[in-house]
């Protein structure tokens, strides 16, 4: 079987991955969306953590061989960071969301030095604004982030073009559309619920999915 659609069996097996197509959940931002995601799940369940991590380390080992040290984002990136790290036998560290008050005051946490060659480990990425906010970190303490890997990107448009803006790569496990794929042929959702949920991918802002009606 294919990583993406393993891992997509997995995240909604789990319920890491839950769609809701006639009872939309409502993000911080207003938006109504059918899908709830929360990949911490992947690490309650031993198989699905193990399918993670593997296949994270599959991915950097295929798309970022020169990779010399992993560094989670915070908080969600930061267990897999680790435990990918330990698969590979690479030093992993992580990017706190902002500066300590205290001590060193440190954001980045662990080792790194200027020209260090580091890939990102995120959960979960939809419009990229705080992946690329630790790309950015990074950079600037001089060390050459080759990109990033995740569990599941949404793939919307909003986020593909801050990823291109910001000239860092990503590469993730599974996505919006295989799962959305998977959960039909699962029968998790309704076949025609598909194109609803591609809709909504395709613009979070135009509601005309909810109730039937993309």
């Amino acid at each position: 079987m294919e990583l993406d659609k393993k891992i997509a069996k997995d995240l909604l097996a789990i319920k890491a991955v839950f769609f809701r197509p006639d009872e939309p959940f409502v993000w911080a931002s207003g938006i109504k969306s059918p899908v709830y995601c929360d990949n911490r799940l992947t690490l309650s369940d031993v198989q699905v953590r193990d399918d993670v991590e593997n296949g994270l380390a599959q991915l950097i080992r295929t798309h970022y061989p020169e990779a010399e040290k992993l560094m989670g984002t915070s908080t969600a990136g930061i267990a897999h960071a680790a435990i990918t790290g330990h698969l590979l036998n690479l030093p992993m560290g992580y990017v706190r969301s902002g500066a300590k008050d205290h001590g060193r005051k440190n954001q980045i946490e662990g080792a790194l030095s200027a020209g260090d060659k580091v890939v990102v480990v995120e959960d979960l990425i939809s419009t990229g604004g705080s992946v690329i906010e630790v790309v950015e970190i990074l950079r600037e303490a001089g060390a050459e982030v080759l990109g990033i890997v995740s569990i599941f990107t949404y793939g919307m448009q909003k986020g593909l073009d801050r990823l291109a803006a910001a000239h860092v790569k990503n590469v993730s496990l599974t996505n919006f559309d295989v799962i959305a794929q998977v959960a039909a042929e699962e029968n998790y959702i309704a076949p025609e619920d598909v194109q609803r949920l591609i809709a909504f991918r395709n613009n979070p802002s135009d509601e005309s999915w909810i109730g039937g009606r993309a």
